[in-house]
């Protein structure tokens, strides 16, 4: 698995994405701030950052600009903002970000973009010269054309990263019943599963996926929630939004 560096001044977002993609096998560094990613990513050689745009002292922006100027960006960026606009994001991507994730983070996006960041080999290159594996071309919507990119009120800023057409989106069902069936003609424990599951689905279907509102309903904190998901093999990506807010 990879090593990533997660940069981002809030503490619990922090706790949040090292939590998760422990789970999924990595190893993560941390950061609060542009001076301890710097030491972190000259100590490491992190495989990905996970970047903040907004930070108090040096914001994210300008530290990508930074280590792009000196030949230091040779692993996969992915940006992340709860303000972020288009024109943020055509920045980004001009000074080598390869994704940007909108806060709220899900679930399914987060781990999408970490394995689409970790399967590109990006190589340093001078700033301003583009990212390899991102369209910057117009993409085919309507609306005004603003730098290479069309502006309509759902262009998003992950759309802007990825030319208009943003992270895939998984089809969404109509997700489980409140009413269902059990065969109780097994062992009390695959019955217990087979119950909690569906107790779950039931939950994430009805609140949108929203990992705040499920945790909330049911009485579990979220990385509790988070692990007791995996370990029922509950299907996040069903859910379009498995929020981490």
């Amino acid at each position: 698995m990879a090593t990533i560096l997660v940069v981002d001044d809030e503490m619990g977002i922090r706790a949040l994405l090292s939590e998760i993609l422990t789970d999924e096998g990595h190893t993560i560094e941390l950061a609060e701030n542009a001076a301890q990613a710097r030491a972190s990513r000259e100590r490491l050689r992190p495989d990905m950052v996970l970047l903040d745009i907004w930070m108090p002292d040096v914001d994210g922006i300008t530290l990508l600009k930074e280590w792009g100027a000196t030949g230091l960006l040779n692993m996969p960026v992915i940006m992340m903002s709860g303000h972020g606009t288009i024109d943020t994001a055509v920045e980004a991507t001009k000074y080598g970000a390869t994704a940007f994730l909108e806060k709220p983070i899900t679930l399914q996006k987060l781990l999408r973009a970490v394995e689409q960041g970790l399967a590109r080999a990006p190589v340093a290159r001078p700033a301003g010269m583009g990212t390899p594996g991102i369209s910057m071309a117009t993409p085919q919507m309507g609306g005004i054309n603003h730098g290479g990119f069309r502006s309509e009120p759902s262009l998003t800023v992950e759309a802007a990263m990825t030319g208009g057409l943003g992270l895939p989106e998984m089809q969404v069902d109509l997700g489980p019943q409140s009413e269902q069936s059990f065969d109780l003609d097994r062992p009390l424990r695959e019955a217990r599963d087979a119950f909690e599951k569906s107790y779950f689905e039931f939950h994430l279907a009805r609140e949108n996926g929203s990992m705040t509102r499920v945790a909330e309903k049911t009485g579990l904190e979220r990385t509790h929630l988070y692990r007791k998901l995996k370990q029922l093999g509950v299907d996040l990506s069903r859910n379009k939004r498995g929020s981490l807010a």
